[in-house]
């Protein structure tokens, strides 16, 4: 299982010069301020409340975003995290990639009851199907099959079918 991202090539300077062709400046700075309020909030329904109101983004009911999460600045709407799900502490979810010659978008699609460990991080363009487990400090860079531990860098399969 690979990573779905479109790419987008560019001609001149790096990806990130071209940042404000892509996204508009207010969105960004609108983004930014609600997920910097949403990472230190200690109010789990308040923190979807804001996610879902103003960042656009799909989160389950009883899903359990922690502290210190940080999320796509660019492109939260293209985040979807299931019902009863954790996000642990210090994650980070990325719908986007600026490269040297191309940026590239992808859907982060979460699943229902995954619990996601600690400082993970997540890529564009994955999917973590329902039940799955990944272990805290992963780099999460393809898709999770449903009922799957996982963990580390690179990440490896610890288990086909895992229980919570």
């Amino acid at each position: 299982m690979s990573r779905k991202t479109e790419r987008y090539p560019v001609k001149s300077a790096n990806s990130l010069w071209h940042i404000y062709r892509t996204v508009p400046f207010a969105k960004v700075v609108k983004n930014f301020a609600v997920i910097q309020i949403s990472r230190y909030m200690p109010f789990l329904q308040m923190k979807n409340w804001l996610y879902r109101r103003f960042l656009r983004m799909k989160v389950g009911d009883e899903t359990a975003v922690a502290l210190m999460v940080m999320l796509d600045v660019m492109f939260p709407e293209r985040i979807s995290i299931g019902r009863n799900t954790i996000i642990g502490y210090n994650t980070t979810i990325l719908a986007h990639e600026y490269l040297i010659k191309e940026y590239r978008l992808g859907d982060v699609i979460i699943g229902d009851e995954v619990m996601i460990g600690a400082n993970t991080t997540i890529l564009p363009g994955v999917t973590i199907g329902d039940n799955a487990i990944i272990s805290a400090g992963t780099l999460v860079n393809r898709d999770v099959a449903a009922g799957s531990f996982v963990g580390g860098n690179p990440m490896q399969v610890i288990r086909e079918q895992a229980t919570i």
